[in-house]
């Protein structure tokens, strides 16, 4: 067959398109090539300065760390008296049971036992030849819930904790117990920051730490980091402790026959603790009472632990009440809180509301009667005349931790329709404390 010049041309044609795809591709390929080599190249560059950029911070950072340390060093060798702290978290960390049973004279032992301890401790880690070290120990705990769990678990009473505590705190003037007040987290954040602050002092020789455990392990990071974990010694570190615990480099301290080995039941598993400082005023100007009805903590704050309910106690030390009198006429809160006297024929003290419809947390020193014995229908009327009283918590802002089982009013009895609302007079002040029904018109003054 007999190929015609057509065909030719367009064969022509083909093969100079592939000449030419193919030297392109051998161009592209080369460029490629050539790339990656640059690529490379700065893939190395950037490896090796990022290398002497982590050496460089090392080295300035083992420089500062140097300089600090010569820094406090002469800080200390001028100072007059140089710093020996320590801070025990009581939540975690407490005293022996045979110790606090002795209430004063068992605390004055402990501290004086443990200043001994913590003497000793310095002398072994070469703290010699200083005029005068200034030794203080800080105590921080959550009162309320320590003192109920050591009675709930019968290991100590409230009078002999409360002596204990006396006793420890009177041994010296640098001695200090703090109540972080109610929550598990109140005694963490104050320690927590005791340490952080105290221990950046460059007087500061050393810092003993009681009461470790997991909790702490983001404050333990943050020593490690700025390298000051070398002025750290933990006290009594828990045998059980966690592996992350029980890696750390700071020093230890083990006190036989004067810490308890186990741990109280978490307080987190405990009741809810009632809002504290509602009668000190002048201590807490930003919380207020019900102006006279007694809601919860009210009163002063004596003993700490809430009263065994009256199913707990024998019918032979109830008295019984003259049904023929109103529950109510019985030297009633608001009464007292007007003046008025009752009247001679009033049982005295009357029955106290938080005993019978929750639990009182102010034992023997709670102002009205756990004696009484009430039946169904007056422990009915108790309860009805209890809720004409606005609950504190919800009253100040704060959430209720007994929900629905508060005894104390959280609505007002009159709603949005409270003729003392309109006035400003009305005790229930707490936002939602006048909800308005459905379909309700609130008319306004």
């Amino acid at each position: 067959m007999a190929v015609t010049t057509k065909q030719l041309c367009a064969i022509s044609h083909l093969h100079d398109l592939s000449n030419a795809t193919l030297y392109q591709n051998t161009e592209l390929r080369a460029r490629v090539a050539e790339l990656e080599a640059e690529l490379a190249a700065v893939k190395s560059a950037y490896t090796t300065a990022t290398d002497i950029a982590a050496l460089d911070k090392k080295a300035h950072n083992a420089q500062l760390s140097s300089l600090n340390r010569h820094i406090s060093a002469i800080s200390c060798s001028q100072a007059q008296d140089p710093l020996v702290l320590c801070v025990l978290d009581g939540d975690r960390l407490l005293f022996l049971r045979s110790l606090i049973e002795q209430g004063y004279q068992g605390g004055w032992k402990a501290a004086q036992e443990f200043t001994k301890a913590i003497a000793q401790e310095l002398v072994q880690q070469g703290f010699v030849g200083f005029e005068r070290l200034s030794f203080w120990i800080t105590i921080y705990l959550n009162k309320r819930a320590v003192v109920t769990a050591l009675r709930d678990e019968g290991m100590a009473t409230p009078e002999q904790f409360e002596a204990f505590l006396v006793g420890f705190g009177q041994a010296s003037p640098r001695f200090v117990i703090m109540d972080s007040g109610p929550g598990r987290e109140s005694t963490e954040v104050k320690v927590k920051e005791y340490v952080k602050t105290y221990i950046r002092f460059p007087q500061t020789l050393r810092l003993f730490f009681g009461g470790i455990d997991d909790a702490y392990l983001s404050m333990y990071s943050s020593l490690e980091k700025e390298e000051l974990v070398g002025k750290l010694v933990l006290v009594q570190p828990p045998s059980d402790a966690s592996p992350a615990i029980r890696q750390m480099v700071a020093k230890s301290l083990q006190l036989d026959g004067l810490f308890m080995e186990e741990r109280l039941t978490p307080l987190s598993a405990r009741r809810p603790c009632p809002l504290l400082g509602l009668t000190e005023p002048a201590l807490n100007p930003n919380v207020v009472t019900n102006g006279g009805l007694i809601s919860p903590q009210s009163e002063g704050q004596g003993s700490m632990g809430p009263t065994p309910p009256p199913a707990n106690r024998s019918p032979d030390h109830f008295r019984l009440i003259d049904p023929s009198k109103p529950l109510h006429k019985r030297k009633s809160h608001c009464l007292l809180y007007f003046g008025i006297r009752p009247t001679p024929s009033s049982e005295n003290p009357p029955p106290c509301n938080e005993y019978y419809l929750m639990e009182c947390s102010k034992g023997a020193n709670c102002k009205y009667s756990h004696e009484w014995l009430l039946n169904s229908e007056q422990l009915e009327t108790l309860a009805r005349n209890a809720k004409k009283a606005p609950c504190n918590y919800l009253k100040n802002g704060l959430v209720c931790p007994w929900g629905d089982k508060c005894c104390w009013g959280h609505v007002c009895p009159s709603g949005a329709r409270c003729f003392h609302l309109s006035k400003g007079k009305c005790w229930f002040k707490g936002d939602g404390m006048h909800p308005v029904t459905p379909g309700q018109v609130v008319e306004t003054v």
